[in-house]
């Protein structure tokens, strides 16, 4: 039983959230890829690991340093290295899968979170450099991302929308991209082609909540606190889909549909789980459904693989789920609030990840340089 393979009969792709050197050149990628994962998503704080670590990137980055490259072009010239060598292995997936996946994605700056015509021609600077149709680029759904996306998507530049945490957010990434359609549509483009993931953040909304509901227990001796204690990120997830299925729904979607265009999947992103009282798949197990992407890194797809269980569940308990947030803010936990501190901290997050990235790697720079003198 491979319980990977019985989520893509449920509607569900796995990706891979890690990507390092010596994945892809071990064989170990191929591997998972193998046993499927469909996908692969980086992020800044992904690359700061894996290039801060061992020595698979020091050659490269001696001949860099010697051509008088900056420390971003340097971590530019590897980090698009990796990605293309992903993207060729995911290549038969996206021609197997019809374009639905094998893809692997790229962030731009997290810099330019609050920068929508920074990111819209980042977005168009890497989309340009990778020039491979299995690439997303990552745009922050802030709300300068959002018109980021809408052009992203106009231009035939496949998306993953990151840092989504309210379904506000969502909602407004998702139309983006169905403006974005709607114009390619207009232009007499092709929209069967263009491609799009809504990555909606699952544990970091638990890791925040709980620690409010442990303060109101501790407060006021409430027990109805300590209940509510591991709900709150699957009730919003859920509700997060419902919304989805809303939306690609109905006579303005169809109109699209109708073209060739592909709803905009949403994506289960931070499935692993944060709380060691939880499950270990807990995030894996009660989001599946169709027309859905769970990212998580090596370990949590491995424990998912071992004994995670296969249903469709994202559908389950959507009364539920709206009834744990009206019980939340029963309490003054209001998820507006925290999915806006939640996004403000993701946002700084992945900044100070990209710093530690470039200051590390200016290290190692001046190391190796040392090294050969």
């Amino acid at each position: 039983m491979n319980r990977l393979k019985e989520l893509q009969q449920l509607g569900q792709s796995i990706w891979l959230d890690f990507i390092s050197r010596e994945a892809l050149r071990s064989g170990e990628l191929a591997a998972r890829i193998e046993s499927g994962v469909l996908g692969m998503t980086s992020n800044p704080a992904i690359f700061e690991k894996s290039m801060g670590s061992g020595n698979a990137y020091d050659e490269d980055i001696q001949k860099l340093a010697r051509l008088d490259r900056s420390t971003l072009e340097i971590y530019e010239a590897l980090a698009l290295e990796d990605i293309a060598a992903a993207a060729a292995l995911l290549k038969p997936i996206y021609d197997q899968t019809a374009a639905l996946d094998g893809y692997v994605s790229i962030e731009v700056s997290p810099r330019l979170a609050h920068d929508t015509a920074g990111t819209i021609a980042e977005a168009r600077r890497l989309w340009k450099a990778l020039d491979r149709p299995n690439i997303m680029i990552k745009i922050p759904g802030t709300p300068e991302g959002v018109p980021a996306i809408r052009m992203a998507i106009a231009d035939g530049i496949n998306v993953n929308v990151t840092l989504l945490f309210s379904i506000e957010a969502y909602e407004a990434s998702a139309l983006a991209y169905i403006e974005g359609l709607e114009a390619r549509a207009a232009r007499g483009e092709d929209v069967s082609q263009v491609a799009s993931v809504a990555s909606f953040f699952v544990s970091r909304v638990d890791t925040l909540v709980d620690a409010k509901l442990t303060h109101h227990n501790d407060a006021q001796g409430n027990p109805e606190a300590a209940e509510l204690r591991g709900k709150a990120a699957i009730a919003n997830a859920r509700l997060a889909y419902e919304r989805f299925e809303q939306l690609f729904s109905g006579p303005r979607w169809e109109a699209l549909a109708a073209k060739g265009a592909r709803p905009q999947r949403p994506l289960w992103a931070s499935t692993s789980t944060k709380d060691p009282s939880y499950p270990d798949t807990i995030y894996m197990d009660a989001l599946i459904g169709p027309h859905t992407v769970n990212t998580a890194p090596p370990q949590t797809i491995e424990a998912f693989a071992d004994h995670g269980v296969v249903a469709t569940t994202v559908t389950e308990g959507v009364d539920e789920a709206r009834a744990t947030l009206q019980q939340l803010e029963a309490l003054g936990i209001r998820m507006d609030d925290v999915t806006a501190e939640l996004l403000k901290d993701g946002v700084r997050l992945f900044a100070e990840a990209f710093d530690r990235l470039e200051s590390g790697l200016a290290k190692k720079v001046a190391a190796l340089s040392a090294s050969l003198s």
